[in-house]
């Protein structure tokens, strides 16, 4: 389960996002709305949680932002505001649920598990580019009638391409976004997954590529299937 949180109270949301973890929830952090619309954006996130008081750009804006993409993500509004109004305002704009600060985190972590059994969970329905059919729910990548099953990591990555297939996507971006606004991983650690989800490909004989454009990242492109 992966969540990303736009916060502006930088210790609040360190203090939430370490209880998170312990919980075996895999958060991202944000602290402004520009950069929060844009995390929001790349529909990687089964969760986010989102303040409505935020720096450069507001939650409420970003809010019906995520929704006029047709992004379904479950969205759990912060406020420091407890009025009628302000829930009225934030779930008639597509919110699912709302909690007033300060709050206790047990409260937090059951308001997420309500919003995890909201959503259904579509594992019959792939992601079909090019000549593969990607499961993200199983990790399972099928190509005319081969398979492979994939690893987290790798599954994330292949989703995310997919997802900004016409972008070149940097290595920077891809640790952002799979691993975290604030981990400590580097460039090699994507270049051992990219290698590893290239051999996957290679394997089932898809004619997909993951192209690398030099100082500049990767893409994913048709080509003819070759071995790695």
């Amino acid at each position: 389960m992966r969540i990303l949180m736009v916060e502006d109270e930088k210790l609040m949301a360190k203090a939430c996002a370490e209880v998170l973890r312990k919980s075996y929830y895999t958060i991202d952090l944000v602290h402004d709305g520009d950069n929060g619309l844009e995390y929001a954006l790349s529909d990687i996130y089964d969760i986010i949680i989102l303040d409505i008081m935020l720096p450069k750009k507001d939650g409420l804006t970003i809010l019906k932002e995520i929704r006029l993409a047709k992004i379904d993500t479950p969205i759990l509004l912060l406020t420091a505001k407890d009025s009628i109004e302000d829930k009225v305002m934030g779930l008639d704009n597509g919110a699912d649920d709302y909690l007033a600060k300060p709050f206790h985190i047990d409260e937090l972590l059951a308001r997420i598990r309500a919003l995890q059994r909201r959503k259904p969970v579509l594992l019959s329905e792939g992601i079909i580019f090019s000549d593969i059919v990607f499961y993200p729910e199983l990790l399972r990548l099928e190509c005319s009638g081969n398979e492979t099953i994939l690893k987290l990591k790798e599954s994330q990555i292949l989703e995310f391409l997919i997802n900004n297939r016409n972008t070149v996507i940097s290595k920077n971006t891809i640790i952002e976004k799979i691993w975290g606004y604030e981990s400590d991983a580097e460039d090699n650690n994507v270049e051992t997954h990219v290698s590893r989800l290239r051999k996957q490909l290679s394997g089932i004989h898809s004619r997909v590529l993951i192209s690398t454009i030099r100082r500049v990242g990767y893409t994913l492109s048709e080509g003819i299937a070759e071995d790695v």
